[in-house]
């Protein structure tokens, strides 16, 4: 039976995702997430696409993680098992893969990564042929093969192996990865030259990519987290941890840094004062310099609800209007093309220039950084003169149950009286993460003392819910 037909029976069954999150399959690699399941993953997608076409052709790239090898080279196996050709980047980004497959004409794309988690974690990230994250429809039934639950006309159906010449192969594909470092370099219009640049490519994914773009462009680059070894991804390094980056750029009186985090589709950038600037900063500061250029369509961005109170009372002071989503960068997006927005991020470094791009990449937010920099010759300091934070803070607590414990009476109580005490110059916002077992609380007030005074009630309450305390 066709695939058109497995989707009409199976499309629409079991909604309630069971691997696939918000960003991919991901958990403790050879434990939540392994080489068996890789190479089911590849079966099915090599099957799928074949099917709807002929013989497909799949793009894989991987970060710096040990178990990326094993993840790759199953998942290879399995799309040629099935009859699909893989085409190998090796280490790269994800945003590359996403511009790799949208630009050169593949089926689909498959990185593996567990971004800015620690490198016993890896996962598995699909993109449709135009770059964009997987549809669910399909990662559901991707999910019932895993499980052995694909049924078609009520029998259960088991994929065929390609025989003979149907055999798939693989390709090496880095001409792939060369591109897209090509596309990057392309996207400045100015050279860099005088300028020093830092860069903590997190023992990740952009550790090469990363020194050549900006090599090309005439900085002078200093760097860290550019040493991986399998082992050290995202630690005391990168996006999450930008401390190091920032002390980089104080003692070498850098212009700016960056840091990206382990598949580098985050950036958090430092000025020349050796200060943070997160998600936050870089959307008001593209926001304005996009608005100047006449470039900023509808004077609109789109935002999470995690974003800081201070981004949107800064944007309306520059009369820029700031439409909220969820968190996900993959809700970013959704949300940008709906209101025909050209720029949306998320606090933690996920920036997505629509024109550009169809999902958050750090080394596009970096340059877009740069150029905004050069036209108008100033620090990033002064980018974003005017954006002043509101009293925030984040905790994650570790559960053993995400959905039990936001439901327990514990944590509603805390969270409802959270909301009583902060009503009218306060918000709270208790979600479970989409990425790891633990729930984010985060708690805007009037003062920083409050924020951890609410954010330690109500973690007190979700450990209390488990038993812990």
């Amino acid at each position: 039976m066709g695939v058109n037909a497995v989707l009409r029976i199976c499309g629409g069954i079991n909604l309630t995702a069971r691997y696939f999150g918000t960003d991919g399959f991901r958990g403790c690699a050879g434990d939540t997430i392994t080489s068996e399941q890789a190479f089911k993953i590849g079966r099915f997608l090599g099957w799928y696409y074949t099917a709807k076409g002929g013989r497909c052709r799949i793009v894989i790239g991987k970060d710096t993680r040990l178990s990326s090898y094993t993840l790759e080279y199953a998942i290879a196996a399995g799309i040629t098992a099935s009859g699909g050709d893989a085409y190998i980047l090796h280490v790269t980004t994800t945003p590359s893969v996403s511009f790799v497959t949208r630009c050169e004409g593949f089926d689909c794309g498959v990185m593996i990564s567990a971004s800015h988690n620690c490198y016993l974690d890896n996962g598995i990230k699909l993109v449709n042929s135009r770059g964009e994250k997987m549809e669910r429809g399909v990662l559901t039934l991707i999910e019932d093969y895993i499980d052995g639950r694909l049924f078609i006309g009520g029998e259960p159906y088991s994929i065929p192996f390609a025989r003979g010449e149907k055999i798939g192969k693989t390709v090496d594909y880095v001409a792939g990865r060369n591109r897209y470092t090509g596309h990057l370099i392309s996207l400045s219009t100015c050279s860099y030259k005088g300028l020093k640049v830092g860069l903590d490519c997190a023992n990740g994914a952009s550790y090469k990519i990363a020194r050549s773009v900006f090599d090309a462009l005439g900085a002078s680059v200093y760097e860290i987290g550019c040493e991986p070894n399998g082992l050290n991804v995202n630690e005391g390094c990168g996006a999450t941890r930008p401390q190091a980056l920032a002390r980089l750029v104080k003692d070498n009186a850098l212009n700016i840094g960056f840091a990206f985090d382990g598949d580098a589709d985050r950036c958090i950038c430092i000025d020349e004062r050796g200060k943070v600037v997160d998600g936050d900063g870089i959307l008001y500061a593209g926001a304005r310099f996009l608005k100047d250029k006449g470039e900023l369509l509808g004077d609109r961005i789109v935002a999470t609800v995690m974003s800081n109170g201070g981004l949107k009372d800064g944007l309306a002071a520059e009369e820029i209007d700031v439409i909220e989503c969820a968190v996900g960068d993959s809700y970013v997006y959704q949300k940008m093309c709906e209101s025909g927005a050209v720029l949306g991020g998320e606090q933690s470094g996920h920036v997505i220039y629509g024109k550009l791009e169809s999902t958050g990449d750090g080394l596009v937010t970096a340059i877009m950084i740069m150029e905004a920099m050069a036209e108008r010759d100033v620090p990033l300091s002064e980018l974003v003169r005017g954006f002043k934070k509101k009293p925030q803070l984040t905790v994650n607590v570790k559960v053993k149950n995400k959905s039990a414990a936001l439901a327990s009476t514990a944590a509603i109580a805390a969270v409802k009286s959270a909301e009583k005490r902060l009503k009218g110059r306060g918000r709270v916002l208790v979600r479970a993460s989409g990425t790891e077992d633990v729930v984010r609380v985060t708690v805007e007030s009037a003062t920083a003392d409050e924020c951890d005074e609410v954010c330690k009630d109500i973690e007190y309450a979700l450990k209390k819910s488990e038993g812990a305390v």
